[in-house]
């Protein structure tokens, strides 16, 4: 059995790697058949015009422009697997430490998020299932319906709308307070300014986890070891501490892992709305700037977040039902 579960998580762990080598290299072949110049686009027409070639020569080398495309992603892979990731052209920073600081802000918007529409999301499919046909499940059933067909961008807009400029309660954007020192931000200027940003996220996830509890719930409450609880006289919370609880909890948290892709998907826009200076906001950043190094090292470390996330969805699946290690032949 030992070996059959080593052998399942190395088989996932493999598959991990096999995956992030071809997202690097649709990256790079995407970034380099891409139409943006990045000498007009970062330097601009007009200051190219004024330039001579020496001084045209030496940013086209400083951006890359010329050289083959299978040379600079072997030179850019062989560095990338040595942990140096270069240096951001328009940060003119390293990468790893432009990373560092926007990765630390998505992380703590991200994190919030996950853990509301986790934690939401379980308790509304719970007691929708619960309480199948009845006015609640129709409310929760509603909701999901709406927001699952709901672009994110637009909640954020709403929600914007709605709390920062309308009720001005909360911050409308950014992560800490405009025109105080990095000295002077507080924890809570932090947690205000993400507020607006992970309740947006939160929304946008709550309904997949929602769904897919309440289907497990009402699997379980039509079950025949539940229907004889009920026989017993036992009350709906009982029936729900006992038998519902912990068949649910399961599937619910490998879910929840699952989702990470679908949080860090929903956080490029999210940002973009509330111009919060995470990793998504610095990805479009790169993007339009052809900004090479770092978008190459944000679509890496973004796809093993997503890999990983789904790496241990596998690996609970596997846990709590050991067909799945075995292909899913029952013996």
């Amino acid at each position: 059995m030992n070996n059959l579960k080593a052998k399942f998580i190395l088989t996932n762990f493999i598959k991990v790697l096999l995956l992030l080598f071809a997202v690097s290299v649709a990256a790079f072949a995407l970034m380099t058949a891409s139409p943006i110049d990045p000498l007009k686009a970062n330097v601009g027409q007009a200051a190219l015009g004024s330039m001579s070639q020496e001084q045209i020569a030496k940013l086209e080398e400083y951006w890359g422009v010329g050289q083959p495309p299978l040379q600079r992603y072997i030179a850019w892979f062989r560095d990338f697997v040595r942990g140096d990731m270069g240096i951001s052209l328009l940060y003119r920073q390293k990468v790893t430490t432009v990373i560092a600081v926007k990765l630390g802000n998505s992380l703590f918007l991200m994190i919030i998020a996950w853990v509301l529409s986790g934690l939401i999301g379980f308790l509304l499919g719970s007691l929708a299932g619960m309480n199948r046909g009845k006015p609640i499940d129709k409310i929760v059933k509603g909701y999901c319906l709406v927001i699952s067909s709901t672009p994110a961008f637009w909640i954020a807009m709403l929600l914007l709308i709605i709390f920062g400029v309308w009720l001005k309660i909360l911050p409308i954007g950014l992560s800490v307070p405009i025109g105080v020192e990095a000295s002077g931000v507080t924890f809570l200027d932090r947690v205000r300014h993400a507020i607006l940003p992970a309740v947006t996220l939160s929304i946008t996830g709550i309904s997949n986890i929602a769904m897919h509890t309440r289907e497990k719930m009402i699997d379980i409450c039509d079950s025949d070891y539940v229907l004889f609880a009920k026989a017993r006289g036992e009350s709906s919370w009982q029936i729900f501490k006992n038998h519902g609880f912990r068949n649910v909890l399961g599937p619910a948290v490998t879910l929840q892992f699952a989702s990470i892709s679908e949080i860090f998907g929903g956080s490029v826009l999210v940002e973009q709305v509330f111009s919060y200076p995470g990793l998504g906001q610095a990805a479009v950043s790169a993007g339009l700037g052809s900004d090479m190094p770092l978008l190459m090292a944000i679509t890496i470390i973004s796809a093993l977040f997503v890999f990983g996330g789904n790496f241990i969805a596998n690996i609970l699946y596997g846990v709590i039902d050991p067909r799945i290690r075995r292909g899913g032949v029952g013996r």
